[in-house]
């Protein structure tokens, strides 16, 4: 039974879900377009639009040492410094009058040849 089991394990550990998350993110911002699994794509969302959520609030303040907190926040979900700089100089000034959902998933028509899993496209919003 699965009471109380709130998000997906993928038959993977904590460490290689982490390291699943932080890959396609890393590839999502920098790219602002991958193509993967619908599960994997709605299981990202979260975790992309809390990292964008942080850029949103750095841009917001003047205060130096809460925009430095939440970069190091994020350093410590997403540890690139490449990515986390896009996310902070483009993606959270891009959002900044958004207020919420950043990203869209959009469903292919044709499965994957491989294992016939459903693809989706997850994309930032313009």
């Amino acid at each position: 039974m699965r009471h109380r089991v709130k998000k997906k394990h993928f038959d993977r550990t904590k460490e290689q879900r982490k390291a699943l998350f932080r890959s396609l993110a890393r590839a999502l911002i920098l790219e602002e377009r991958i193509t993967t699994g619908v599960e994997k794509a709605k299981a990202l969302r979260p975790f992309i639009e809390r990292l964008i959520t942080l850029a949103r609030k750095a841009e917001a303040t003047d205060d130096k040492i809460k925009k430095l907190h939440y970069r190091r926040e994020a350093l410590s979900l997403l540890p690139d410094k490449e990515a986390v700089a896009k996310l902070f100089e483009d993606l959270g000034p891009r959002f900044a009058e958004r207020n919420g959902g950043y990203v869209r998933i959009v469903k292919l028509p044709n499965p994957r040849r491989g294992d016939s899993a459903e693809l989706a496209i997850i994309e930032f919003v313009e």
